[in-house]
């Protein structure tokens, strides 16, 4: 058949080949046109995006370098604002402010300040406070008494002590709120008293370091504090600011400032850099690291209106920031422009483009379809004629050789049966050739009605068994070697049509004596029935086998399968039929395993019965 289609091939596929040069040129060009218009708008996006990127650079650095005043000041002052500033000194974090409270739900402030106060009520002993409480007591004695020079001297002596003995925060905050407390008068608090509230004491009093007042120290070592001493304390400092009419609108909002808590730096910062869209941080030497929480999206806004001013951004045009990092080092900083214009004159490029391309795709369709059909259609012509003289042949090789032989022997009966003892098995020869005949015959009516859709499934309850047991008879008489069938079906029973599972069994059978070099053919026969998933039949033979790559194709129609050795005769529908049989009861029959040693194959039916 290859040499018939051949000339057709090679002119087809000389035409094929000059069309289709011709195509691939014409889309290179139109790519080629593609490319130049994609880069004349994108030359224009770089143009912009790289003056808005400078422009952010600079607002950034410009907007940190006039905060540095405010954040020095507010990592010195703990009533100073200090939100959105970052400050690392030393690879520790001064700001943000670490504003968590200490976590439990435990109060020793609160616990310290209760016992205190209860042993100044009943005078009892203190331990370890006794001399705290003695000086606060004589402190009270000549407020009592008013005695004013006594009144400085003995606070100066209980600072002073206090100032030479230092206490934890959680005992420390409690005994000056206490003391204030007790000792304030209004406007007429001793100044040093007051101190303790806001201001802090003197440097001959430990200044700062011991006591910056009672707003400050509690805003500073609040992560030392549980949230219930938080605001134990909290409540009685803003309560004696009122009191003394101290400002407390910055100790309240600083109270109730939620710091970003512990940053992350990235290892190796060296640059100015952009964290999470959020942080712009810079180092200004080795061992400092500033930053400021930012609104880049506030920050292109000015921007914007700029490029606007100077026409170069349309004004429904947009800026953002372009990164695919949560670090962002300024001189690898990006920001996006998009304007319509630019997505229209794009999307026309690409419409202009596609629309070529489909043109070519087309042209080069057709012409694959004309090639593709033209090969088919002489491809097909010919396998007909192949198949229909292939078929011709087979069928009359095989009527033929069976009715030469009952007429030979039939003969040949008539003249010596009478006369030779040795003729009488030509009988028996006749009826084996008719038989194979008949079969023949069978499955080529059988193979035509069912591939036409004209054979009506008869079914009916029927034991697997009763199906099996005639093969042996049906062999018997249709080979001259012996056949060893072993069944092993138990009580499995099928909704099927008898007939044409008699047929299938006889095909399967007959090719096993027909593919076999061994005597005796042995033939197994198994089954499997799963409740609710159908019933499996296993056919063994130790017969010659097959080659995996050949386990469908046996399958297909009047496929011959080639084997070294004597010619084996047939017609090659004897398994296409048994798969179609197989399917028109919902099943389907597969080549399971297949060696040298033998074939299984194996017959699934979806519907059984016990």
């Amino acid at each position: 058949m290859l040499r018939r289609l051949l000339p057709t091939l090679v002119a087809l596929g000389c035409g094929l080949l000059a069309l289709g040069w011709g195509l691939v040129s014409l889309q290179r060009i139109f790519g080629q046109e593609r490319e130049d218009a994609h880069d004349q708008v994108r030359s224009r996006r770089e143009a912009l995006e790289h003056a808005a990127s400078e422009s952010l650079r600079q607002s950034l650095a410009r907007q940190l370098e006039e905060t540095i005043p405010a954040l020095h000041e507010a990592v010195g002052d703990p009533l100073a604002p200090a939100e959105g500033f970052y400050l690392l000194f030393r690879n520790y974090q001064f700001l943000p402010r670490i504003t968590r409270p200490s976590a439990g739900y435990r109060t020793p402030a609160k616990d310290a300040y209760l016992v205190l106060e209860a042993h100044l009520a009943d005078g009892s002993p203190a331990g370890r406070w006794e001399q705290r409480l003695a000086r606060l007591r004589a402190v009270e004695a000549a407020l009592a008494a008013r005695n004013t020079r006594g009144v400085g001297r003995l606070v100066e002596d209980l600072l002073r002590y206090h100032a030479a003995n230092p206490l934890p925060a959680v005992q420390e905050l409690p005994f000056l709120v206490l003391t204030l407390e007790r000792l304030q008068r209004g406007k007429d608090t001793e100044p040093l008293v007051r101190a303790l509230l806001r201001e802090g004491l003197p440097e001959d009093f430990g200044g700062f370091a011991r006591a910056s007042g009672l707003q400050r120290d509690l805003l500073r070592d609040r992560s030392r504090f549980t949230q219930s001493d938080f605001d134990f304390l909290h409540e009685h400092i803003v309560r004696l600011s009122t009191a003394l009419g101290e400002p407390t609108s910055d100790f309240m909002d600083r109270s109730g400032e939620v710091g970003a808590g512990m940053l992350v730096m990235p290892d190796g910062l060296v640059e100015p850099t952009l964290i999470g869209e959020q942080w712009y941080v810079e180092p200004k030497n080795e061992e400092a690291v500033y930053g400021i929480a930012v609104d880049v999206v506030a920050l292109l806004r000015p921007i914007a209106a700029d490029l606007r001013a100077r026409r170069l951004l349309d004004t429904d045009g947009t800026l953002s920031l372009k990164t695919d990092r949560p670090v962002q080092p300024m001189r690898t900083l990006r920001v996006r422009a998009e304007m319509p214009q630019w997505v229209r004159a794009e999307a026309d490029i690409e419409a202009r483009y596609g629309l070529k391309t489909v043109l070519v795709a087309v042209c080069g369709t057709l012409a694959m379809a004309i090639f593709a059909l033209s090969v088919v259609a002489q491809q097909r012509k010919y396998r007909f004629l192949e198949l229909k003289s292939d078929f011709v042949a087979t069928v009359s090789h095989e009527l033929r050789t069976p009715l030469a032989s009952i007429r030979l022997l039939g003969e040949t009966l008539e003249r010596k049966l009478a006369h030779t003892p040795e003729v009488r098995d030509y009988p028996a020869r006749i009826v084996q050739a008719a038989d194979g005949l008949h079969f023949l015959v069978e499955n080529i009516l059988s193979f035509n009605r069912i591939d036409k859709g004209r054979w009506k499934l008869r079914t009916s309850r029927v034991r697997l068994e009763e199906l099996v047991n005639p093969l042996r008879d049906d062999l018997a008489s249709a080979t001259t070697v012996p056949v060893d069938l072993v069944t092993d079906v138990g009580d499995a029973e099928l909704e099927a049509d008898p007939s044409l599972l008699r047929l299938l069994f006889a095909n399967l059978g007959r090719n096993a004596c027909a593919y076999n070099r061994r005597s005796p053919v042995r033939i197994s026969v198994t089954a499997q029935t799963i409740p609710g998933h159908g019933c499996t039949v296993l056919f063994r033979d130790n017969g010659v086998g097959m080659p995996e790559a050949e386990w469908e194709n046996v399958f297909q129609d009047f496929y011959r399968l080639t084997q070294p050795g004597p010619e084996v005769h047939g017609s090659g529908l004897g398994l296409a039929l048994c798969r179609k049989i197989m399917r028109l009861h919902g099943g389907d029959i597969q080549v399971a395993t297949s060696s040298p040693e033998g074939t299984t194959f194996a017959l699934t039916f979806h519907e059984s019965y016990r």
